[in-house]
């Protein structure tokens, strides 16, 4: 057990003076995540795994990612990638993805969750089609980024930093459409299930609203986003949970606040998410 939290972690202030949380899950596994005073980044997250492979999911967020150790494999929209300690991996909001390791050495990442107005939506098919950017110097200004949101007293460095990469990102990748249009059907779930995120809707409900079969629903939403429609609900509720732990909410209350039967129903796919308990993730 580690002193700070009931549940065997760590907390701290970051440089911005919000409480942080460190989170040993065993040996050679750590996670830190939290929401830095920065306008366009929601989420700053420093992690080492080895064991832990994440299942295909979406964020409503852009995913800034670079590896400091180890090499790191994921799918993204049917394409598979890995991706080295000299790149930077670009993830588009609302693309299917998952993640692991690509060795048994495991790996370590820090990651940056930005506002989807961060970047223009236009750039969401060149993220799709080459999410993986190796550019040194691009490179070492996420790293720099990195150490400003760590420090205390460097927002004003951090600011500029990130001006700079979004600059930079929004250069290295070109507009171009998405390779495959969205079908109507699955858009039109895709909303409704934005729509009742936390109330939840019957996959029968929405058949008879869209006035077709729940077969051919879970078919054309699944052929179109690379998941079906719990898992893509489920990951909204994730990412909706990440939040609020993030701003202190109790665990129990998240659930509620979320759409999760209760705790225990939280816990059990926060873990499978993302590594560690919603206890172990929280600021506090």
């Amino acid at each position: 057990m580690r002193p700070g939290t009931a549940d065997g972690g760590a907390s701290r202030r970051n440089g911005s003076g919000r409480l942080l949380y460190v989170d040993v899950v065993d040996a050679g596994q750590r996670v830190t995540a939290w929401r830095p005073a920065v306008e366009g980044i929601v989420e700053v997250l420093h992690a080492r795994f080895t064991g832990h492979t994440y299942p295909m999911h979406t964020h409503d967020c852009w995913t800034l990612l670079i590896v400091d150790d180890g090499v790191i494999e994921y799918d993204l929209n049917r394409t598979h990638h890995g991706v080295l300690r000299s790149q930077v991996t670009l993830l588009p909001p609302d693309v299917a993805h998952d993640g692991r390791a690509a060795t048994a050495a495991g790996f370590r990442k820090r990651v940056l969750y930005l506002d989807p107005a961060t970047l223009d939506t236009g750039l969401i098919g060149a993220a799709v089609d080459a999410p993986i950017l190796t550019e040194p110097a691009l490179r070492q200004r996420v790293h720099w980024l990195h150490q400003a949101l760590a420090q205390p007293g460097e927002e004003f460095a951090a600011q500029s930093r990130f001006s700079l990469i979004r600059e930079g990102l929004a250069q290295h990748l070109r507009p171009t459409p998405l390779s495959r249009p969205e079908p109507a059907l699955a858009r039109r779930l895709r909303r409704l299930l934005d729509e009742r995120t936390v109330d939840g809707v019957t996959l029968e409900l929405a058949a008879r609203e869209f006035d077709v079969s729940p077969a051919h629903l879970v078919r054309s939403f699944t052929g179109a986003y690379g998941l079906a429609p719990h898992a893509y609900l489920t990951g909204r509720r994730i990412d909706a949970a990440r939040r609020l732990l993030l701003r202190g909410v109790p665990a129990g209350q998240v659930a509620a606040a979320t759409g999760f039967y209760d705790q225990p129903h939280l816990t059990r796919h926060f873990r499978r998410y993302l590594g560690v308990t919603p206890g172990r993730y929280a600021a506090g």
